[in-house]
């Protein structure tokens, strides 16, 4: 750094020894920056600036509603002060959804978010600002129209307190890229501590544990279903009810994860979507969060399941592999899971409540809280406790244990 230091001291010195000994006119210096400055803004101008048949010089500039507009004048210099005026203010005040995008882009080409969050960050982003408020300018807005917009979405769209946290934060992280240039001077986080919201203003979503969960009546019958109607997409439900693997884990699993009856989880599924919506799938090397890299035990009694495991595409990178030789997706097993729930006439569950089904029976069954954590590839005991652990008696059942208690009975 001294050096770097010491370098750029001695350059300005000479550039001062140059302006006051007449060796360089400071102000061609500074025209000539100016022109250049000029002609690289041109350069970057999408529509070409060309002559009309009638004569004048004509071009087009970005339009919010229509996409572009045209722009004619006189002379050439006339259309190209106005493109230079217009890219500057650009560049001075950007719009609201130019900020986020550039913050968005700048966090996946250094890595810092997978390609799904990405892509979930423009979900969200065009949701809450996608009609009008990702075309006011930056330096516009004020912190008070800021925090209020926030409050204002969550009766607009019914929010639960964690989709309000999901907007928040991407609201934080895009505004501290703009104080970073400059482009807003108030804080950011005085503005979160002056939206006013209470837990009472969310929408609250509590489900029936039965709907969460497999019930005790339920899991014996989708047991033997799949034991009985054995293919590689059964297989690996099984292996999900067995394990609580999670769904893009499954897909994601090679038969070099496997050792006897325990198996490595170090890669998922990921996905994300393209412009005109199209999505693509790829398996990251790495799964949802730093605890999911964990090993996963078979159950004894279903110990020959590894033996049919390493009979599936014995020769191919994936287990889990269409007819045609590509991996499955994580899409496929859930509608295999729904259409066996259709079949033996329960109420449709996803790949997730098959999770949530294996974290509540290790949490009945009093197993040690941290082997419960380390199994379900979780941070802590409670996010297991407080969102897997659900009740899976039926109302009949509960209906008998409540019966059979003695203080109960009718003497």
């Amino acid at each position: 750094m001294t050096e770097i230091k010491e370098k750029t001291e001695y350059r300005e010195d000479v550039l001062q020894y140059a302006v006051e000994h007449n060796m360089i006119n400071l102000a061609d210096v500074q025209e000539k920056i100016r022109m250049e400055k000029r002609e690289e803004i041109l350069r970057k101008h999408r529509w070409a600036i060309s002559l009309g048949s009638d004569g004048r010089w004509m071009t087009y500039l970005p339009d919010p509603e229509h996409g572009r507009k045209m722009v004619k004048k006189a002379t050439r210099k006339q259309v190209e002060d106005i493109v230079i005026t217009y890219w500057r203010s650009e560049l001075e005040n950007p719009t609201l959804e130019e900020v986020f995008r550039e913050w968005n882009d700048r966090r996946l080409e250094l890595n810092k978010i997978a390609k799904a969050t990405y892509t979930r960050n423009c979900e969200i982003f065009e949701r809450f600002f996608g009609k009008e408020w990702k075309y006011k300018r930056i330096r516009s807005i004020t912190p008070d129209e800021m925090a209020d917009f926030q409050e204002e979405q969550i009766p607009k769209y019914q929010l639960s307190a964690k989709s309000f946290s999901n907007l928040k934060s991407l609201v934080r992280g895009f505004l501290k890229r703009a104080g970073r240039r400059k482009l807003i001077n108030w804080s950011v986080e005085r503005m979160f501590e002056e939206i006013d919201v209470s837990e009472c203003d969310f929408k609250r979503t509590k489900k029936q544990d039965q709907i969460e969960v497999f019930t005790e009546e339920e899991l014996p019958v989708i047991l033997d279903y799949l034991v009985n109607h054995l293919d590689s997409l059964n297989i690996g439900i099984l292996l999900m009810f067995l394990t609580g693997i999670r769904v893009g884990e499954l897909v994601a699993l090679k038969h070099s994860d496997f050792d006897g009856n325990t198996f490595q989880v170090q890669r998922t599924e990921t996905r994300y979507s393209l412009e005109k919506g199209k999505c693509v799938y790829e398996v990251s090397d790495f799964p949802k969060t730093e605890a999911g890299i964990r090993t996963l035990v078979i159950p004894k009694d279903y110990s020959w399941i590894t033996e049919k495991i390493r009979r599936m595409n014995p020769f191919g990178e994936y287990i889990f592999v269409t007819r045609n030789q590509k991996r499955v997706l994580a899409a496929t097993v859930r509608k295999r899971l729904y259409r066996i729930c259709d079949k033996l006439g329960f109420k449709r569950k996803s790949p997730h409540k098959i999770r949530k089904t294996y974290g509540s029976i290790l949490l009945d069954h009093s197993i040690d809280q941290k082997l419960v954590t380390q199994l379900m590839g979780h941070t802590n005991i409670a996010c297991t406790e407080n969102f897997y652990h659900k009740d899976r008696k039926s109302t009949e059942q509960k209906f008998n244990i409540i019966s059979g208690i003695p203080e109960f009975m009718a003497k």
